[in-house]
C-alpha cells in the first residue's frame, strides 16, 4: 500500500467520482481507476460501491479513509518542518473561543502581525470541545480553550486566568431573586461549550431549574437578550463590564471556586512546532491585562 493510492482514495471518497478526482490529481480516469483495483486487491475487499451515478465508499473503504488522511497531514507536517529555517512564516490556523478572540487576542494579533509580516495567520472560533478536536485532527496549529483539557496527545499551557459572572436583566437584583422566577432560561453558546456546563452546575446548586437552553452564535446577541430580560448568561467578567456599566445588564459575582477559570492554549505533541507558532505564543503568553473593578452586590 502506497501513499499516493490512498491519496487517490481521498480525491474519489470527496468527489464521488473516479472522473472528478482525475481532474483534480491531474490523471487520467483510467490510471484513477486502476489505483483504486490495485488498492482494493491489496487490502482484499471492495472500498467503493460503484453506480451509474458515481462512487460510494463501502464500510471497509470508509474504515480505510481516516488513515489516508492521516498520512496527508503527516507528510504536509513533515515537509513544513524540513523546510522551516527558524523565520516565522506561512499559514498558521489558530482556534479560540468567542470569548477569547473578542477580549484577548486584538492586541496579541496586532503585535505578532506586525513583528511577523510573512506569516498568514487564520483566526476561527469555535466551542472549546470542537476546537480540541480540530487540534486533534491537525485541521489548527493550536487553539485557545477553557481548561482544564489533559489530554495525553495535547500539550497545555495555562495563558490566562478569567473571573465568570453571572449576567441578568437589570431587574434581577440578587441571586435569591433568580431562584424565585418561576422559570429560568439561559443564553449561551451551542453545545460544547465550557462555560455552558458551569452554568447548569451553579444553577443546580442554587436549587434553580432551568427551562431550556437558548443557542445564539455572538456575544452581542447573547448580552442583547440578557439585556431584554429574555435569559441569563455566564461570562468574562471583562466582556460583561462595559454592559453592565452602562446599565444595560446586571453583573452578578459569584465564589472563586466557581468564578475562577483557565483558559490554556493547546497544540498537538506529535506536530513540530512551527516557529511562527513558537513566535506566536511568544506573544501571546505574558497576556497582560489589569483587573476591572466592578461593583458587587
Amino acid at each position: 500500500m502506497e501513499y499516493a493510492d490512498l491519496r487517490v482514495l481521498e480525491a474519489v471518497a470527496r468527489h464521488g467520482s473516479m472522473n472528478r478526482a482525475a481532474v483534480e490529481l491531474n490523471m487520467v480516469q483510467s490510471n484513477v481507476t486502476a489505483r483504486i483495483r490495485i488498492l482494493e486487491d491489496q487490502v482484499g475487499t471492495p472500498l467503493f460501491d460503484r453506480s451509474r451515478r458515481g462512487v460510494v465508499l463501502t464500510a471497509a473503504g470508509q474504515r480505510l479513509l481516516p488513515y489516508a488522511s492521516r498520512l496527508s497531514a503527516i507528510l504536509k507536517e513533515a515537509y513544513a518542518a524540513a523546510r522551516d529555517d527558524g523565520v516565522p512564516r506561512g499559514m498558521l490556523t489558530i482556534g479560540s473561543l468567542e470569548t477569547t478572540a473578542a477580549l484577548r487576542l486584538p492586541p496579541i494579533l496586532a503585535s505578532f502581525m506586525q513583528a511577523h509580516p510573512s506569516v498568514d495567520l487564520v483566526l476561527t472560533t469555535d466551542t472549546s470541545n470542537a476546537l480540541v478536536e480540530d487540534v486533534l485532527a491537525r485541521k489548527l496549529d493550536g487553539a485557545f480553550v477553557a481548561g482544564p483539557v489533559q489530554h495525553p496527545d495535547l500539550r497545555e499551557e495555562t495563558v490566562f486566568q478569567e473571573e465568570l459572572m453571572l449576567v441578568t436583566a437589570p431587574g434581577v437584583t440578587s441571586l435569591k431573586a433568580l431562584a424565585r422566577l418561576p422559570e429560568v432560561k439561559i443564553i449561551v453558546f451551542r453545545r460544547g461549550c465550557s462555560y455552558r456546563q458551569r452554568l447548569d452546575n451553579l444553577l443546580a446548586q442554587l436549587g434553580i431549574q432551568t427551562a431550556r437552553h437558548l443557542e445564539f452564535g455572538s456575544l452581542d446577541a447573547i448580552l442583547g437578550c440578557v439585556a431584554a430580560g429574555v435569559g441569563i448568561s455566564l461570562l468574562p467578567r471583562a466582556v460583561v463590564s462595559p454592559f453592565w456599566q452602562d446599565g444595560r445588564v446586571l453583573a452578578h459575582e459569584l465564589p472563586p471556586q466557581d468564578a475562577r477559570v483557565a483558559t490554556m492554549f493547546i497544540h498537538h505533541k506529535d506536530v513540530h512546532p512551527s516557529s511562527a507558532l513558537r513566535a506566536f505564543l511568544a506573544t501571546a503568553r505574558p497576556l497582560p491585562m489589569p483587573p476591572q473593578r466592578m461593583a458587587a452586590e
